[in-house]
Order: C-alpha cells, then structure tokens, then sequence
C-alpha cells in the first residue's frame, strides 16, 4: 500500500517548530549547587604566634586540650590532636577533633600554632531488618516479621570557623605554656641543716626520781 504524503504548509511548518522549543524550554535544567567561596581574606582565626619553642606550643596543646576533656589521639613536637563527643539532644551525637600544628617562626624562640576543629554531627535513624527462614528445597523464605535497630548516621561535617572558640582555646594554651627559663632552671635540692659543731652536745640531766 502506497504512503500518501501530505505537503505541510509554511505555517504548520513554524507551528511545529515552535511547539519543539516550548517543549525544549519546558525540560528543567540541572540546578547549580551554588559555595561560598573561599575568600582566603583571614589569617588570625586559626593561628596564633606563641613566644616558645614548637616542643613547648605542642605540649601546652595537649595540656589544654586534657584539661577540656579531650581524647588525645596524637602528639608529638609539632603535632596535637585530639576529640571530644557531644550529646546535645537524645538523637543528635555531636564529635569534635581539634588539631594543632606547631611550625617554627623566623623570630629565634617564636612559635606559630595552627588550630583547626572539624565538627561532625550524626543523627539517630531506624534501620528495618528483614527476617528470614529456610524452607527444605525452596530455599529461604521471607517472613513479614520485621525488626528496627537504632543506628547513629553521619548528616553533617563541618570546619568550625567562631573567631571566640579559637580566642579562648589559644588563651588556654597561653596559660599552660611553661617559660623556657623556667623550664630550663635546675631546681636545688632540699639539703637539711647541720647541727652546729660551736658547743659541744651535753646530755639533759634526769630529775631526781621520788621513792
């Protein structure tokens, strides 16, 4: 059977084309996910200069953070790390690592400290468990009976960027910091006094005794 062929006039032809484009338009686009951009315009929120040697910053670190209640993970001459949980809410679990590095300034005896705390946050959710039994030569069967467990997921990570956290955690390192004069004084022993040898020691005369 021969296929008939009808000539589309100039109008239907721009109609057609102009329902294609509405349908294109139509189609929704992929959405940008719009960052902030990092403006790299401060350098006084995470670091801080410290007149002592690296040993000395990093240790104050680690006292500090001990004395906050921190799980200390690492610490060494130039490194401090250390977390801490949080409970804000029964399902909320909040984790905080604090880290800091300690580098060597060009001032013979200075110190700068680099702290930066990265905040996880997870969320209680119900994980539905699914039971199942063996049935001979039909395998395993699925049972309707089903069970949830509670289970802590990771929603959010975050690099904490408070000016005021940094402030007093780097007043908390200022306090614990030991002078390196103070540190390098030798402490005298304890030596205790000589009886002196001017007059000799006479034995004390007994009281008469009463019969």
């Amino acid at each position: 059977m021969p296929l008939l062929r009808f000539p589309l006039s100039h109008a239907a032809v721009v109609a057609l084309l102009f329902s294609l484009v509405a349908a294109g338009c139509s189609i929704p686009a992929a959405k940008r996910v719009s960052y902030d951009p990092e403006e790299f315009d401060s350098t006084t929120t995470h670091t801080r200069s410290f007149r002592a040697t690296q040993a000395q910053t990093c240790e104050a670190a680690r006292r500090a953070l001990l004395s906050q209640g921190y799980l200390v993970t690492a610490a060494n001459a130039d490194l401090v790390a250390g977390r801490k949980s949080f409970q804000p809410t029964s399902e909320v679990h909040v984790e905080v690592e604090l880290r800091v590095v300690c580098a060597h300034e060009g001032t013979a005896g200075s110190t700068v400290a680099f702290a930066s705390a990265l905040q996880d946050r997870y969320s209680l959710k119900k994980v539905n468990n699914s039971a199942s039994v063996g049935v001979g030569a039909l395998g395993s069967l699925s049972l309707p009976f089903s069970s949830s467990d509670d289970a802590l997921v990771k929603v959010a990570s975050e690099t904490l960027t408070d000016e005021r956290f940094y402030d007093r955690f780097f007043a908390l390192i200022d306090r614990f910091l030991v002078p390196e004069s103070a540190e390098s004084k030798p402490v005298a022993p304890v030596v205790p006094p000589k009886a002196s040898t001017d007059e000799p020691l006479r034995p004390v005369p007994l009281s008469p005794s009463r019969g």
